[in-house]
């Protein structure tokens, strides 16, 4: 099973939000709250397009984007898993399913959140933006994860909490199971063709073996 990390195993989906908002205001942005979250899911290279347009004057991009970085460190002493995220990877791997993940975070983020997640012994494999060529929507964090872990697309179900993690699954043919704890409903993750929809981690382990298959 192939795992997103931000919203989906550790609850930083709106700590993104505020993180973005303020960054983009230091720097005279003015983007609206509710557009940031719903962006959150793609990485640092994609996010300023997506919001400001694709011909939005970049002379600012690399210092909202450090502002960014500055201001979500902040929280990094508070960053916590979603509910049932750690029991929910115990139990994939005592099923004799490799747990891997793929992240469009920073790789100093996705450290950050590993140890807030506290399941470094059951994690086969974990990538970072730092690895792969784009973040999501793109595929490459997941081929990434893909090839370093040997296993090919018809072998993995992913575990997302945003309709940009279901899109970068759905290129590489991958079912993707949808969660809404990062603040996306299940109605949208259900439009972007999510198989399935649950409310956080704990829900999809609750459902049973069979809520893990293709």
């Amino acid at each position: 099973m192939l795992f997103d990390l931000d919203g989906t195993l550790v609850d930083t989906s709106y700590l993104h939000t505020v993180s973005w908002w303020q960054a983009f205001r230091q720097y005279e942005r003015d983007v609206e709250m509710a557009k940031i979250h719903r962006a959150i899911g793609m990485g640092a290279d994609r996010i300023l397009d997506h919001l400001l347009g694709p011909d939005h004057d970049r002379y600012d991009d690399d210092n909202i984007r450090a502002a960014h970085r500055s201001l979500y460190a902040q929280y990094w002493w508070r960053v916590r898993p979603t509910p049932g995220a750690h029991e929910l990877l115990q139990a994939v791997d005592e099923r004799g399913l490799r747990v891997v993940i793929a992240s469009s975070a920073s790789r100093n983020e996705l450290e950050i959140m590993m140890t807030a997640l506290d399941a470094q012994d059951v994690v086969d494999t974990a990538t970072s933006l730092d690895d792969a060529g784009a973040s999501k929507p793109a595929p490459d964090t997941i081929q990434v994860a893909l090839a370093r872990s040997g296993l090919s697309p018809d072998e993995v179900v992913f575990v997302g909490d945003s309709v940009w993690d279901v899109s970068a699954a759905r290129a590489l043919a991958i079912p993707c199971i949808g969660l809404t704890c990062g603040g996306i409903s299940a109605a949208e993750l259900h439009e972007a063709g999510a198989v399935r929809v649950y409310e956080h981690p704990r829900a999809l382990l609750e459902a049973g073996e069979g809520a893990f298959s293709r």
